[in-house]
């Protein structure tokens, strides 16, 4: 069975169809439009030094610009379901973040880390000509556009972080530990890596692997996420991520230092939490002291912190819980701002 036709979605953010209507160049970016029957989305491409990397964008060009930014493992349709529901006046551009989704691999030899992330996401606003945006990161993209609006906070407005603090604050005792095993996976992956081959997965297999993996994505969601972290070949379909972002990520920073980022941030920041996402994870880490610092600290600084029933993809697998919330940020810190009205209090806060 063909991968498109297994998956048999439609909808707003999904593209169906290669090609399509409209072909640009803009500097160092790329575009490919195709169309949906109820909307336009544009691939987005983006040279990097080791290959690309790429992505989607919806909404007008001369919208108020918001890059989002999906979690470890995902891509950029981790967008798919919520960014309907947003203002549309916005122009959000979701990018595949290197090693994910349809996004070029680092090179041989190369560890995935924050920082390096954080490098790829300055490259892609270079590129688009963005000197003053939103972020919306979930999990991994959270900590990716916490980490950027601390070391750029005069280019971030306004940041929604989804299922995430915005930082991952580790016991100073583990950080040794970590960055150890992450080099030492490094050293193992490399001499193991020319004996393997990528395992070829059936439509049906592929899916079952996906949800096994990440156990809080719905059916639909993990069809969504297939479409852009999957590749079909011959005998069926390979996954399309670089196997080495699971290795142990060797970047940490303690409490103290996330506080020291946090604190950084010039933006207006809304955490939205779910009771059965990361929170529950922090508590079976037993690492929940972190989470009470860092959000004191977000609260002390009139940021809003709100958590809604779910798990960890909330955004993806029920958007509506999500949508009201992140909608109501952007209207009333973020896009009234940017026009000159005064910023409001949020009504869902």
């Amino acid at each position: 069975m063909q991968l498109r036709h297994f998956l048999g979605l439609t909808g707003f953010g999904v593209i169906l169809r290669s090609g399509g209507g409209l072909s640009r160049s803009r500097g160092a970016v790329r575009a490919m439009t195709s169309s949906t029957a109820t909307d336009i989305v544009s691939e987005l491409t983006v040279p990097v030094p080791w290959g690309a990397l790429r992505g989607k964008m919806w909404g007008p060009e001369n919208g108020h610009p918001v890059l989002c930014l999906h979690g470890w493992s995902d891509n950029c349709g981790s967008f798919d379901t919520l960014l309907p529901l947003l203002p549309q006046d916005c122009r959000y551009v979701a990018i595949d973040l290197a090693g994910h989704g349809r996004s070029s691999h680092r090179p041989p030899g190369v560890l995935y880390t924050f920082p390096s992330y954080v490098l790829d996401v300055r490259r892609v606003v270079n590129a688009l000509r963005w000197s003053k945006f939103s972020i919306i990161g979930h999990s991994m993209g959270g900590n990716v556009a916490g980490m950027f609006s601390a070391l750029y906070p005069e280019m971030v407005d306004g940041l929604v972080i989804l299922d995430s603090l915005g930082f991952f604050p580790t016991d100073t005792k583990e950080i040794l530990k970590a960055m150890r095993q992450g080099l030492d996976e490094l050293i193992q992956y490399e001499q193991k890596v020319e004996e393997e081959k990528k395992r070829v997965y059936t439509c049906e297999k592929a899916l079952e692997r996906l949800m096994s993996v990440n156990q809080s994505l719905s059916e639909k969601s993990a069809k969504i996420l297939l479409q852009r972290g999957s590749v079909e070949v011959e005998g069926g379909v390979v996954f399309s991520r670089d196997f080495r972002i699971n290795l142990k990520n060797v970047a940490r920073v303690t409490v103290e230092q996330a506080l020291e980022l946090q604190s950084r941030i010039q933006a207006s920041v809304l955490i939205v939490l779910a009771d059965d996402g990361i929170l529950k994870m922090y508590a079976e880490h037993l690492q929940d002291r972190f989470v009470s610092k860092v959000l004191r600290a977000y609260r002390d600084k009139n940021h809003s912190v709100v958590t809604v029933p779910g798990d960890h993809h909330i955004h993806l697998n029920n958007p509506e819980v999500v949508a009201p919330i992140v909608s109501d940020f952007l209207q009333k810190r973020v896009l009234s701002h940017a026009s000159g009205k005064p910023a409001t209090q949020l009504s869902h806060l």
